[in-house]
């Protein structure tokens, strides 16, 4: 492909439904086989906020985008929302952070993408699970997200107030089975001191 406008890439983007691109999507969405040709064109959609950077070589599509979860996800591949806004948004945690806090079995790192901070967390593979899609995004169910912050906290990454909470939601049984999938005595400790 020759040259694209930057109104038609919008309309064949639109079109896609897709949430995020690489440069190399983007070269197969639109046929294009030189670099130079590819850069002009990816610089002309970020130009028109068509496109946003949110990592190195991924782009959002603003437009199918719904929410802050949804950039989470795509800015750290694999995770999922947990910790405080998971904890936030299953109305556990009564205020909403403002860092959005994701879970992966990457190395831990901070971000910031249009004002928002975004936090991920490393967990081991063997613990990343108990997570679902909800609404486009993956966030940990109600238990899980807990059971994060708990860990984490029992590791002495994170600092958890057990008074702020409003636990009565959440399922006791579902908390002890998975919490009896963790192998690690302080974090036995925190959850045996839990009062549900």
């Amino acid at each position: 492909m020759a040259s694209v406008s930057a109104l038609k890439a919008q309309n064949i983007l639109k079109e896609s439904n897709l949430k995020s691109v690489t440069r190399a999507d983007m070269a197969k969405l639109f046929d294009i086989s030189k670099e130079n040709t590819l850069h002009k064109l990816m610089l002309r959609l970020e130009k028109y906020g068509i496109l946003s950077r949110v990592a190195k070589g991924k782009y959002i599509f603003p437009e199918n985008i719904r929410n802050d979860f949804e950039i989470a996800n795509i800015i750290t591949t694999p995770s999922y929302v947990s910790l405080e806004s998971a904890l936030s948004f299953y109305g556990i945690l009564p205020q909403f952070p403002y860092i959005i806090t994701s879970i992966t079995p990457l190395k831990s790192c901070k971000t910031d993408f249009k004002g928002k901070e975004f936090e991920f967390n490393h967990i081991s593979e063997s613990l990343f699970w108990g997570f679902e899609k909800k609404d486009g995004f993956l966030i940990a169910s109600a238990e899980k997200a807990l059971i994060d912050t708990l860990y984490l906290a029992s590791k002495g990454l994170r600092k958890i107030d057990l008074d702020e909470l409003t636990l009565s939601s959440l399922n006791k049984e579902k908390i002890s089975r998975l919490a009896g999938l963790i192998n690690f005595m302080p974090f036995q400790k925190r959850i045996k001191r839990l009062k549900i």
